[in-house]
């Protein structure tokens, strides 16, 4: 007969669990090396700006306008200028990958200007980098309105004037971005390996099977192991956001008893699929390769970290409803840079409670007390 659950049957597996944990130095390094390490390597590698583009410059004009509008790109702070004398075939600079653009000059550039009241001039730019071109490419419209008004001391009249203000993100500054949604990558892969290796870590030293011979139940195992995992991710939530808002300026205008409410959703929903890949496994390089697929990819990838949901085809955006990295990236974006309350994130909570009901259910089904799998 199957014993009831007891929570006093729980607290001894916890605390069993917590003394194992600070025993192994693998364990406490990867809860809170990995996070800081990986915010920090993110959060400086990852930028969205586009900086110091080399930008060759053929001047065939060699006048005052044509040294003013190459001067406009470099005090534009996002280009380096060289220059250099033509070359026949312009884009060989290119293919060479010596620039990553060219300005061409053509002569009589100046004299066109003020006879005609008009000039061209032709920018290359490698495309063989679509999201850098796409960005250079954005920069150029304010350059030649710089361009135009340092050239002829005059600012054109526009019949409509058109005012952008960001909101949330005015200097779009990409950390700001990136770094909030670095701790759903991080606390995906942490709170998935890290519970995918205690109970199939327990199989394979035969520990399990004298857990087992007790009258403990699925459940008090799964609570029980589950809890110092919990205290560890939030302990990995704590460092990333110290480092983001003290080392990156990032800054954080909602509610942290939110930001707790939604970490401890989003933390027992992983933890409980890493429970679920224990259970199912029992050995650990399965369950490692297991829990990569199930934390690393999805939160990279499908959550809206690197490419944005409402861009992926439908059925992707479907499909990335399944896994709770795409609801927590809702709630740590909302809440570090809009401010979002309980009513614009009551949606992504329900879920990610949902899934830990499914989740730890899952878990509990299939735990099986028997030795054999």
């Amino acid at each position: 007969m199957k014993s009831s659950f007891q929570i006093g049957r729980a607290y001894s597996i916890c605390r069993k669990e917590v003394r194992h944990i600070v025993r192994d130095p693998f364990t406490m390094g990867l809860a809170i090396g990995m996070p800081l390490l990986m915010v920090l390597f993110f959060g400086y590698a990852m930028d969205f700006n586009v900086h110091d583009i080399d930008l060759t410059v053929y001047d065939q004009d060699h006048s005052r306008a044509s040294r003013q509008l190459a001067e406009t790109f470099q005090s534009s702070g996002y280009f380096n200028i060289h220059y250099r004398d033509l070359d026949a075939n312009l884009a060989k600079t290119l293919d060479s990958q010596q620039a990553r653009g060219v300005l061409y000059i053509p002569p009589q550039f100046e004299k066109n200007m003020s006879r005609e009241g008009t000039a061209t001039a032709q920018v290359l730019i490698d495309g063989s980098d679509n999201s850098t071109a796409g960005v250079i490419g954005g920069y150029l419209s304010g350059i030649q309105t710089a361009a135009i008004q340092k050239i002829t001391g005059q600012t054109l009249a526009q019949p409509v004037s058109v005012a952008t203000r960001y909101l949330f993100n005015g200097e779009l500054d990409s950390r700001w971005f990136t770094v909030p949604g670095l701790s759903v990558v991080v606390l995906a892969i942490l709170g998935i390996m890290l519970t995918a290796l205690t109970v199939a870590r327990e199989w394979e030293n035969g520990s399990m099977e004298m857990l087992l011979s007790t009258p403990v139940t699925p459940l008090e195992i799964i609570i029980g192991k589950l809890f110092p995992y919990l205290v560890m991710g939030f302990m990995g939530q704590i460092i990333i956001y110290l480092t983001a808002r003290l080392l990156f300026g990032v800054p954080f205008a909602g509610s942290h008893i939110l930001l707790f409410v939604g970490t401890l959703l989003f933390l027992t929903a992983c933890m409980s699929q890493g429970l679920i890949i224990s259970v199912t496994t029992r050995h650990q390089i399965a369950a490692i390769q297991f829990s990569q697929t199930l934390g690393q990819l999805p939160a990279m990838m499908l959550s809206g970290f690197v490419f944005p949901v409402e861009s992926m085809p439908v059925f992707f955006q479907y499909f990335t409803m399944i896994f709770p990295a795409r609801w927590y990236m809702v709630i740590v974006r909302g809440l570090f840079l809009r401010g979002a309350g309980v009513t614009e994130l009551a949606g992504p909570l329900l879920i990610l409670l949902g899934m830990d009901i499914v989740f730890i259910t899952m878990a509990v089904k299939f735990f099986k007390k028997d030795v054999e799998p």
